[in-house]
């Protein structure tokens, strides 16, 4: 380490996008945010190690959905029927996971005082509104200390109603593993796959899977698993978030372990949603970190 080095750095640089370094020289530690590209994190290091795989072409390409880093689910996480859904009597198409991730965010602020952290926000505009009827702005802090990557969230509801939420985050872990040990308290998983719900008995092996596995019924708002090197990768989160999803594609080197309010279909369900008051916010918080 540079001893002249500063502790923390919040670094622009351009990558076809602008992306944000944020560094902390203490803990070889940085996370790389596109704020165009939906608000995603798209590298992840800390304490020397990257955390997160991600395909470049796909994050090159301005109408590809990236696959990789950390894309932001609002205001649905996973599919909807027919990519529709119905609220108050309308139906509107949405695709998957919902608006956030396609939609160009922007800069509110940064900072290098104790910690190398950026603020970004998305505003509802005509595109969103055609797929989500409700006027929004989403806040997220990025903050990088101790050699911890921390997500504050705030979902504010600028709209006269009720605006229904449905929030998470898709990690895409680096690893070759796909049969991991995943220190939770859940007892139960829904298989996507043929839809039964089976007993959790601390392992879930995705080889060979084509849709993922929820973990239904965690009590503690934490999950960590294994990445290789005898490091293990700590979620902690908000307790809103109530399920697990873990997700892998055969062949390719991830698995998303990936924290969501609500299981798949909550807007058709009705079922799980955060219902935000007018005027209100939701919010929320994630740490990763290794242990």
């Amino acid at each position: 380490m540079n001893a002249n080095a500063p502790a923390y750095e919040v670094n622009p640089f351009n990558d076809t996008y602008v992306i944000y370094e944020l560094k902390e020289a203490a803990t070889d530690s940085r996370v790389l945010i596109c704020p165009e590209r939906g608000g995603i994190v798209i590298g992840c290091r800390l304490h020397g190690k990257e955390l997160l795989y991600l395909d470049r072409a796909t994050f090159l390409d301005p109408q590809a959905n990236i696959r990789g880093g950390i894309p932001v689910l609002f205001p649905i996480c996973g599919q909807l029927r027919g990519g529709e859904y119905e609220w108050e009597g309308v139906t509107y198409a949405m695709r998957n996971h919902g608006v956030a991730r396609t939609s160009p965010w922007e800069v509110v602020h940064s900072r290098t005082d104790g910690e190398a952290s950026l603020t970004i926000a998305l505003q509802s505009n005509a595109e969103t509104l055609k797929a989500y009827p409700f006027e929004f702005e989403l806040h997220f802090n990025y903050r990088l200390k101790d050699g911890k990557l921390l997500l504050e969230q705030s979902y504010n509801n600028l709209s006269e109603r009720e605006m229904p939420v449905q929030a998470g985050f898709h990690p895409y872990f680096a690893t070759d593993d796909k049969n991991l040990a995943y220190a939770s308290d859940a007892t139960k998983t829904l298989d996507y796959n043929d839809n039964e719900v089976k007993p959790f008995t601390g392992s879930v092996d995705l080889n060979g899977l084509v849709e993922s596995v929820a973990l239904l019924d965690p009590k503690s708002p934490e999950i960590a698993f294994p990445l290789g090197e005898g490091r293990r990768v700590k979620l902690s989160y908000s307790e809103a978030f109530k399920v697990v999803v873990l997700w892998a594609v055969e062949g390719k080197p991830f698995v998303c372990v990936e924290p969501w309010t609500a299981l798949n279909e909550a807007l058709n369900r009705k079922k799980d949603l955060i219902l935000v008051p007018p005027g209100d916010a939701f919010e929320a918080d994630l740490v990763i970190e290794l242990v």
